[in-house]
């Protein structure tokens, strides 16, 4: 996770990336009803009324913030594809002990994405369709990696490595990270191998 940029940093840039970047850091880190505009602008270092002269609410500076996110675990995802871009299972590999890493890492609170999703239970959120299209999205490049895997029943392996990391994600703000990694690398691992003994 990024800081809210300060001093020079947030002079220098322009307000709406300014906005942007402290909305996205103290929406994550307090919680999106628990942070209003006023605390947004201040951090920013701007005011409310330029603030909504670039968001039309709060709640499309909340759909903006989770699109950067989206748009940066994109780039994490197509980063290990170039990585492995001729060996499907060790992107998988790969893919695991980076999700472990990002659950086991005690300065974050999970997923961006996934928290909103809890705090803003309304079907017409602004956020609600870009939480639901990027955890489609997400999804659906697992299974086509399991595929490319070889393995026998792609989406199968898929829904239990994707909820196996939702739940740890879970556990570390409710129990902590300690351990938390290592155990949900072993634990993926023995799923994938396991599907892996499957004949198709």
């Amino acid at each position: 996770m990024k800081t809210v940029p300060q001093s020079d940093d947030m002079e220098a840039a322009p307000p709406r990336a300014r906005i942007v970047a402290a909305a996205r850091e103290l929406f994550y880190r307090q919680g999106i009803r628990a942070v209003g505009v006023e605390a947004v602008a201040e951090a920013a270092a701007t005011n409310k009324m330029t603030l909504y002269r670039h968001f039309a609410s709060k709640d499309e500076l909340v759909a903006e913030c989770l699109r950067q996110f989206a748009r940066e675990a994109d780039a994490q995802w197509d980063r290990l594809a170039a990585a492995h871009s001729e060996n499907p299972r060790a992107q998988l590999k790969a893919w695991l002990h980076a999700v472990a890493g990002h659950v086991a890492d005690s300065n974050e609170r999970g997923c961006p994405l996934a928290n909103a999703a809890v705090e803003l239970p309304e079907k017409d959120h602004p956020a609600r369709l870009v939480i639901e299209e990027f955890k489609t999205a997400q999804r659906r490049r697992l299974v086509d990696l399991c595929r490319a895997a070889g393995i026998a029943r792609p989406e199968l392996l898929a829904d239990e490595l994707f909820l196996m990391l939702e739940g740890a994600r879970v556990s570390a703000q409710s129990l902590g990270p300690k351990g938390l990694g290592t155990r949900l690398i072993k634990m993926g691992e023995a799923t994938i191998a396991n599907h892996s003994r499957r004949v198709r």
